[in-house]
């Protein structure tokens, strides 16, 4: 058992993805020990584990250098009452899922304080260029990774790193789907036609940037293929968001079936994220979109080292899914793109089987519970 002076442990997801992450390690870390208390910011499912939510997720939903400006006296609010309530537990340690603007630089001010910093699910660095691994190797104590390409990095740059495995195989594997007709007729979908899926974020600010350009698209891919629109609506993201365009268009917002209609759609118009990994591991054919501000893309784009937004196409090592990024995402170029590959059987199935790969590369570790193990290990050794 872990001394009484280190119960205390801050966790701290940023982003929907990361909430659902950090959830399942909650309860793998629960199961090693009860006792075990967790707080930080994270979201509803952070929440049902077990952790106590000083700030919810929503309230940090901005995303590029634009919209962290904006923010940044409420982000340094928040990062002032994390420290204060570190600082009041007599935390020992803090866990950081993802999210690096900010994990990075509360990280800063929690080594200060003597606090050993764990990190899992990398910061892109592969992406980013070789900068961020001088902070990370003076602030973190260990680097738990969920691509295996990540593991040698890290090490190669003397950061304790180890492979866990991705979160993503497990929570897939586990997922009761329905059938293609249960999901149907639950949905109240019409049988007779396939579903055009599109995932358009999980912030409000990047549904307002791709979505009105991707269901004027995706109305004209419906017309000609005979497909249900349907729109996959992030749990932290209210359907009202999408009432005006119904006016206009013809489509369904579906909450809580993402993984379902993923398996059982024919293509998808996803926003680049988490989203592609897991339509890439159902073996979804999509186009990826991606659009933000235009000094936000401006400076990513001098920063940024790879030829690939997508995490699909990354971990493929090729462009297997299109990428429409910023002026791209218009409907003329959304519609060709996708109408390309929907015309074309023999592409169409050639980018199903490649998309097959990606589990082959991510292996079969269970994430949660290596990570928790992990963890667990390095607060005993205290």
């Amino acid at each position: 058992m872990i001394a009484e002076k280190n119960k205390n442990i801050l966790i701290i997801a940023g982003e929907v993805s990361g909430d659902l992450h950090a959830a399942a390690l909650v309860k793998e870390l629960k199961v090693l020990d009860n006792e075990i208390k967790l707080f930080g910011i994270g979201g509803d499912k952070m929440k049902e584990a077990g952790v106590e939510i000083i700030y919810h997720l929503n309230k940090m939903a901005f995303m590029g250098f634009a919209e962290v400006v904006k923010h940044l006296p409420f982000i340094n609010k928040v990062k002032k009452e994390i420290l204060f309530e570190v600082e009041k537990r007599n935390a020992k340690y803090a866990v950081l899922i993802d999210y690096p603007g900010f994990n990075l630089n509360i990280a800063k001010k929690l080594k200060v304080s003597g606090i050993d910093i764990i990190y899992y699910i990398s910061p892109q660095i592969w992406a980013w260029g070789g900068g961020r691994i001088k902070k990370i190797r003076e602030l973190v104590n260990k680097m738990l990774v969920v691509f295996p390409f990540e593991e040698k990095l890290y090490n190669d740059n003397s950061v304790n790193a180890e492979f866990v495995g991705h979160p993503l195989v497990k929570r897939l594997e586990e997922h009761c789907f329905l059938s293609k007709i249960e999901l149907f007729q639950k949905l109240n979908l019409d049988q007779s036609k396939e579903i055009l899926l599109i995932l358009p974020g999980s912030r409000k600010h990047e549904i307002e940037d791709i979505f009105p350009e991707t269901i004027k698209a995706a109305s004209r891919l419906a017309e000609e293929f005979n497909f249900n629109v349907v729109v996959a609506c992030s749990s932290n993201i209210d359907v009202k968001v999408f009432e005006r365009y119904k006016q206009q268009y013809s489509f369904s917002v579906i909450s809580n079936y993402t993984y379902d209609l993923l398996k059982n759609a024919k293509f998808g118009i996803i926003k680049s994220g988490t989203s592609t990994l897991e339509a890439g591991l159902l073996q979804l054919p999509m186009v990826i979109v991606y659009k933000t501000s235009g000094l936000t893309y401006r400076i990513g784009k001098a920063l940024i080292k790879l030829k690939n937004i997508g995490m699909t196409n990354i971990i493929l090592g090729e462009t297997v899914v299109p990428e429409l990024v910023q002026d791209d995402v218009n409907s003329n170029k959304i519609y060709e793109t996708c109408r390309s590959i929907l015309t074309d059987n023999s592409l169409y199935k050639k980018i199903k089987t490649k998309l097959g790969d990606i589990r082959i590369k991510l292996g079969d570790k269970n994430a949660s519970a290596n990570a928790a193990n992990s963890i667990y290990k390095l607060m005993n050794e205290a």
